[in-house]
């Protein structure tokens, strides 16, 4: 199978603090999904952070789309992280873009033509429940419906790996399911999917591989959870 991410090693610290994260060794392929479990501090989100380039191994190494991430030259990064779509946990919408414009956003960035930003833009919003908040900004919408704002986005490019931080905390479980279905849906189409949640109900009904950071390091858990 051909490998997305690879990690050797890796560890992180901030300054002359602790290890965060040490010696991680795994690797994501091409199509696989993955829940990664862990309390709040165990560092979901610093992995998360070197997932998408935005942080950088205090050691290790890292391989990204077969690529060192600490050779990839400043100006060939944001072709990279288009191919990474990304669910963070404070969502980071552009404030006065409409939720239409905002999901469309990387569709443009991408060239795709206007006719099929409108039709796949609005399939989407109409899919994740937001067909009736097109026009809206993102400071009229609750924050559940900018979570699915952001879940959108993240999606609409079908991105290569997909990285959500806790994508279904703010909304309720009928929604948390299709927004998992919708995840499990673009991984049938070659996506890798890397999910971070607390929700252990929804990890153990959907049964994908399930790591657990814990003690500053990752555990396969899925045969036990």
């Amino acid at each position: 199978m051909t490998e997305v991410v690879s990690f050797r090693n890796v560890g992180v610290r901030y300054e002359s603090g602790p290890e965060i994260l040490r010696d991680l060794n795994f690797s994501l392929h091409r199509g696989s999904f993955h829940f990664l479990t862990g309390a709040s501090g165990a560092g979901k989100s610093t992995l998360m952070r070197l997932l998408y380039l935005a942080l950088r191994q205090t050691r290790g190494e890292i391989n990204i789309f077969g690529r060192d991430n600490v050779r990839i030259p400043r100006e060939e990064l944001p072709e990279i992280r288009r191919r990474i779509g990304v669910v963070f946990q404070d969502f980071r919408l552009i404030n006065h873009l409409s939720t239409f414009e905002n999901v469309a956003l990387p569709l443009r960035v991408a060239g795709v033509e206007d006719l099929q930003i409108r039709k796949n833009v609005t399939e989407l919003l109409e899919w994740v429940g937001l067909g009736d908040h097109i026009n809206a900004k993102p400071s009229r919408l609750s924050g559940g419906q900018q979570q699915r704002v952001a879940i959108a986005r993240a999606v609409i490019g079908r991105p290569a790996l997909l990285l959500a931080d806790e994508p279904t905390g703010n909304v309720d479980d009928r929604i948390a399911m299709r927004l998992l279905y919708l995840f499990e849906e673009l991984n049938k189409l070659g996506t890798t999917v890397l999910i971070a949640t607390h929700n252990r109900q929804l990890v153990r009904r959907f049964g994908h591989t399930q790591w657990l950071l814990e003690g500053a390091t990752l555990h396969d858990v899925t045969q036990s959870s």
